[in-house]
């Protein structure tokens, strides 16, 4: 019998979990724990780590999974990494259900960087207002630079203090729209936005708003996981799903 483990955290991971829980396939949702109030799933869902790649293959033994699909964000790196290696000593198949990458089009001003360091380098010295665009774990990074003020869109309340100087937190939940985040970038003077190169329509609206103020962005380029199958729709994960030997 098929029993899959779904990591999620994505709008991916949701849409794909709606059309599982229409199935007769056994799954099971799992979700980090970074988020106070997650998405509710129509699937049993867990919460928490797993105790690292040891504490995840002996969860895929104990439970009986068959098949792994990782819908984690596309900087859940070490997540990624672990259920890569959690798979092959449980000798248990896994595939990525990943959105594309963003491409810049015509009219954006982007700089490439390979890394968070290599992003707060590039900043310029001289006090700028930056829409720091990246969640909420690689906040102290930018504390070597500052002197800016930055622009910080999560979805909880901050329940430490923030390692930056000069921030202004605005707690939100996407998708969000261009006309929304040009509206947020002029209210707060934003000159230079920072990105993860994360993909998918429901965090772009940031580019598009930057295009159209003619703003730079510092595009971090995602990082390097375990080479695995790699599917961009509900309809490839359910047949890999379906053709993937359990």
């Amino acid at each position: 019998m098929t029993r899959i483990l779904l990591l999620g955290g994505t709008t991916e991971a949701s849409t794909l979990a709606k059309t599982l829980a229409e199935t007769d396939m056994d799954a099971v949702f799992s979700y980090a724990g970074r988020t106070a109030k997650p998405v509710s799933q129509p699937l049993p869902t867990r919460i928490g780590g797993f105790g690292g790649v040891q504490g995840l293959a002996a969860y895929l033994q104990a439970e009986g999974i068959t098949h792994v699909v990782d819908a984690t964000h596309p900087f859940a790196a070490q997540m990624s990494r672990n259920a890569a290696h959690a798979c092959e000593l449980a000798d248990v198949p896994v595939c990525a259900f990943e959105r594309p990458v963003w491409q810049a089009g015509e009219g954006d001003q982007w700089v490439h960087v390979d890394s968070i360091e290599e992003a707060v380098e590039v900043l310029p010295s001289p006090p700028v207002r930056v829409f720091l665009a990246i969640g909420k774990q690689n906040l102290s990074q930018f504390a070597a630079k500052p002197q800016h003020h930055y622009l910080l869109r999560l979805v909880d309340e901050p329940e430490a203090p923030l390692p930056l100087p000069h921030t202004t937190v605005e707690i939100a939940r996407g998708p969000f729209d261009a006309a929304g985040d040009t509206a947020l970038m002029q209210r707060h003077g934003i000159t230079h936005v920072v990105a993860k190169n994360a993909g998918g329509a429901g965090a772009a609206a940031k580019l598009s708003a930057a295009r159209d103020l003619g703003l730079p962005v510092i595009m971090i380029g995602r990082p390097q996981v375990p080479e695995r199958p790699v599917l961009g729709s509900v309809a490839e994960v359910m047949a890999w799903l379906s053709h993937s030997p359990a």
